[in-house]
């Protein structure tokens, strides 16, 4: 499932299915539990797609932070998120080494790991089929460059037509 349809709500545990539309929000379906009821426009929703990490170079994308869970631990549930506070960022920083430890917290990276756990449990993460289709598209625009014509780059623009 892509990251963009699972949800976050501020003050509600888990992670939450977008199944449709309302009037003043959206209707949601808990992961954990399968229930579904709205949330409104005043609840601050999140899709996962758009929440990134601190690190100290640029913002790194949770999707990233979550393949490179995936990788090591060969597709299956991380550590803990109830670990203790030392085990936690010692996971975050073999996983993401330049994270910022001033402005990351355990909470968050708590609630990553819940995540994590949470979608592989349920079989929600899959990104072989992503990373080839990625690699594919590299290749599709290395190769579709287009050629420059010095010649007509060098000439005033009154002469080129």
């Amino acid at each position: 499932m892509e990251l963009s349809k699972v949800l976050a709500i501020s003050g509600k545990p888990g992670l939450f299915k977008n199944v449709g539309q309302s009037k003043s929000g959206v209707i949601v379906e808990s992961l954990v539990d399968g229930k579904r009821f709205p949330a409104f426009a005043h609840e601050r929703i999140s899709s996962l797609a758009e929440i990134s990490v601190f690190t100290s170079d640029e913002d790194v994308s949770l999707e990233s932070v979550f393949k490179k869970v995936h990788e090591k631990y060969e597709g299956k549930q991380a550590i803990d998120s109830k670990s203790s506070g030392a085990e936690l960022k010692a996971f975050l920083e073999d996983i993401l080494p330049d994270y910022d430890q001033e402005r990351v917290y355990t909470s968050d990276i708590k609630k990553m790991l819940g995540w994590y756990n949470l979608l592989i449990e349920k079989d929600l993460l899959e990104f072989t089929e992503e990373e080839a289709e990625e690699t594919a598209e590299k290749e599709t625009t290395d190769q579709a460059e287009p050629e420059v014509d010095e010649e007509a780059e060098n000439q005033p623009e009154s002469e080129q037509a």
